[in-house]
């Protein structure tokens, strides 16, 4: 599979052909519009390599997320940046180029962090090796993590190393009924409390709090925090997923925000990550969001709500200047996922 890839990419450098990397599709909202010749890398799939005591898992990116998960659940151990799947057809690949993480991002880290290594098809038709499947090869520039999220400007993800963590002994969830100013001074407080909470979530009045770790603190903790106890699991997942109807409808906006920060315009919201992170469904224009989140000390990303230009912040013009070299460097002729991150890259 992988010489039919690399023959793809080489007839369609030659030509200046525009290709489009997609595998199940399961992102396809996210991002600006992409056009070109479908490569499909799902062919390129199966776990290279997972010992569970080394706690690392190397996989080719056409392997559906919910096999890998699967793998890793079989030993207890997990992806602890929680990624979202958006269906069935998700892939490894995918999930690393949307560079997405779910509820437990705020206790665990971003997907990003747990990235070791990886391989990439260049836009010469070159296979590329990045980082290793330890920490201490990583050093210098890595490019390995850049991957993360480049929604597949620079090539082809071939493969990906995974550090991965064991599950929690424990889970518990709380639920109170209060209204977004307390909830925004409770989970300000708890964060300078060593308290095992790996997820948080208010909205329309509701505040869900997970507990995750050893068997004695989450029991410490529900007595502590009080609380109604509710069942967690179905919850988590379908606010991973965006289940509710509140993700589907109008304009979805994610905002990256100082956690104790207040939103009082734009339409209803969904608070995330002990405040960080902020889903806000308006009709509002892109000036006035991106306006209110840079005003707040922070930035905002159009999630959903049709692809089109604009869905992220615009780059300034340094930082564009080094995302034009890494483009040139890797995909001299320009082919991979034209406009899909920005369109001033192409």
């Amino acid at each position: 599979m992988l010489a039919v890839l690399q023959e793809q990419v080489r007839a369609a450098a030659a030509s200046r052909t525009p290709l489009h990397i997609r595998a199940g599709g399961s992102k396809d909202f996210y991002g600006n519009a992409c056009t070109g010749e479908r490569l499909d890398p799902r062919a390129h799939a199966g776990i290279v390599d997972y010992d569970p005591c080394e706690l690392v898992v190397t996989a080719r990116c056409g392997t559906p997320l919910a096999e890998l998960e699967h793998a890793l659940d079989a030993h207890g151990q997990m992806l602890a940046f929680e990624p979202p799947h958006f269906g069935d057809a998700a892939t490894l690949g995918g999930c690393v180029g949307a560079g997405l993480s779910g509820p437990r991002r705020a206790s665990s880290g971003a997907l990003r962090d747990f990235v070791l290594g990886a391989k990439l098809l260049d836009g010469n038709g070159q296979v590329l090796t990045f980082g290793g499947q330890v920490m201490k090869n990583v050093a210098g520039f890595d490019v390995s993590r850049l991957l993360a999220g480049s929604l597949g400007v620079l090539g082809v993800l071939l493969e990906v190393s995974l550090k991965v963590q064991p599950k929690p002994a424990a889970l518990f969830t709380l639920a109170f009924d209060i209204d977004e100013a307390d909830a925004l001074e409770k989970m300000t407080d708890w964060r300078a409390r060593p308290l095992p909470i790996s997820a948080t979530s208010w909205h329309d009045g509701r505040l869900h709090v997970r507990l995750a770790g050893a068997s004695a603190a989450v029991r410490e903790a529900r007595i502590t925090l009080g609380g109604d106890e509710v069942d967690g699991e179905s919850f988590w997942e379908a606010l991973r997923e965006q289940r509710d109807a509140f993700f589907s409808e109008s304009e979805l906006w994610r905002l990256s925000l100082p956690p104790a920060v207040r939103v009082v315009a734009f339409g209803q919201q969904w608070i995330e990550w002990g405040g960080a992170q902020r889903w806000v469904r308006s009709t509002a224009s892109a000036d006035e969001i991106r306006h209110m989140a840079t005003a707040l000390g922070g930035h905002a990303t159009r999630f959903r709500g049709g692809m089109r230009e604009g869905v992220f912040t615009p780059l300034s013009a340094p930082v564009l200047a080094i995302h034009r070299r890494l483009k040139a460097v890797f995909d001299p002729a320009g082919i991979f996922n034209r406009g899909r991150l920005h369109a001033e890259l192409d």
